[in-house]
């Protein structure tokens, strides 16, 4: 793998690869871009088949951080981690001690978080060697559960693709197929069942359905029929790519909306919904309520100041669709556009003012 080509290409600032024998360390760290602020990105443990899968996953991670950072309004960049080792049996203490510091060198550029793999014991032990982590335990300032949060944005997502499709953002009397009813799923159908949705849940986990339907009066259906069912929102929220060419042509969905990340298999399944007229709301939009939670904690951890900014993704996606009209393309290019033109700005204004800086210094 040529590394610094492929950094060239994609404009990544930064990869870090950190080793510590003891332990049995090793992770890289990837810095895409740092221009709206330090890059938050969280670390996945993973039993990688190569170390160049690592290096791509870290790469392509980091960038999509970038661009989901950007979207909800955060002024930080983009980063990730990957460890490379099976969180199940690899695990130690001194690991993620030794990763700590290796953060802490780092002098603030990057920011991590749990992710994949990874838990809340583990980003403790982070925090023993730097500050420079989030999504800590409760009694250190942390924020907690994010899941009630980032169902919140989902929720509020939900309703700005409502009023693109249908021309108001109630729910009430909507039917709502919800795919995959874990934590995030479940607080979001609470929000849906108390606007008066009907709700329609599948999940490969009988007890989660159960609970559901129980709870929120809801209608249960087979996994695999959740693509045939008539409802005005199909909301993806177990695994991605969900959206593939055997099911666009099943759904009856007006919108896609939804918490799953990846929800498009490839970009042309995009394509296919935006020529189908069907509003889809861009993942890593909709579901970014986590991140910006936890970014609040950069600042001493405010739970209303964190959920008024999580209420901006309302906001976000509105602008996505206003992109997707003006420019005639599908949303998820919108999305990534309109990521592109705060990051663009930020940075032209930056550079004119080094150049107002240039032009000072030369006249005195």
């Amino acid at each position: 793998m040529d590394i610094f080509k492929n950094m060239e290409v994609y404009d990544y600032e930064q990869i870090v690869f950190c080793q510590d024998k003891n332990s049995g360390l090793k992770a890289i760290i990837a810095i895409h871009d740092t221009t709206l602020g330090p890059a938050l990105g969280g670390t996945r443990m993973w039993t990688y088949d190569s170390e160049e899968e690592a290096i791509i996953d870290a790469m392509r991670l980091a960038k999509g951080m970038t661009y989901k950072n950007a979207a909800a309004g955060l002024n930080l960049g983009g980063g990730k981690t990957v460890i490379i080792g099976d969180p199940r049996t690899d695990k130690n203490p001194e690991m993620f001690r030794a990763f700590g510091r290796y953060i802490q060198s780092l002098n603030g550029r990057y920011i991590t978080a749990e992710d994949v793999g990874t838990t809340v014991e583990d980003m403790d032990l982070i925090h023993m060697e730097t500050d420079f982590v989030t999504g800590i335990s409760p009694e250190f300032g942390s924020s907690g559960n994010p899941s009630p949060v980032t169902a919140y944005g989902v929720y509020k997502g939900i309703k700005a693709a409502a009023l693109e499709a249908f021309g108001s953002d109630s729910l009430e009397g909507k039917t709502v197929a919800v795919q995959g009813v874990g934590n995030v799923a479940f607080t979001l159908c609470e929000y849906l069942h108390k606007e008066g949705v009907n709700l329609i849940v599948t999940d490969i986990n009988k007890a989660a359905v159960e609970r559901a339907v129980e709870a929120f009066d809801a209608k249960a259906v087979d996994p695999n029929d959740i693509y045939d069912v008539d409802c005005d929102i199909y909301a993806p929220c177990a695994l991605g790519a969900t959206i593939n060419d055997d099911t666009i042509p099943r759904l009856k969905a007006k919108v896609v909306a939804g918490s799953a990340n990846n929800q498009l298999k490839s970009s042309e399944h995009g394509d296919i919904l935006y020529e189908k007229g069907i509003v889809y709301a861009p993942d890593y939009v909709i579901n970014a309520g986590g991140v910006i939670n936890v970014a609040d904690e950069l600042n001493g951890y405010n739970q209303s100041r964190a959920m008024k900014k999580v209420e901006g993704i309302y906001d976000s996606l509105l602008r996505v669709f206003e992109i997707s009209k003006r420019d005639n393309i599908p949303t998820y290019l919108a999305a990534d556009r309109m990521a592109e033109e705060r990051i663009e700005s930020v940075r032209k204004s930056r550079g004119q003012f080094l150049i107002n800086g240039l032009h000072t210094l030369s006249r005195r």
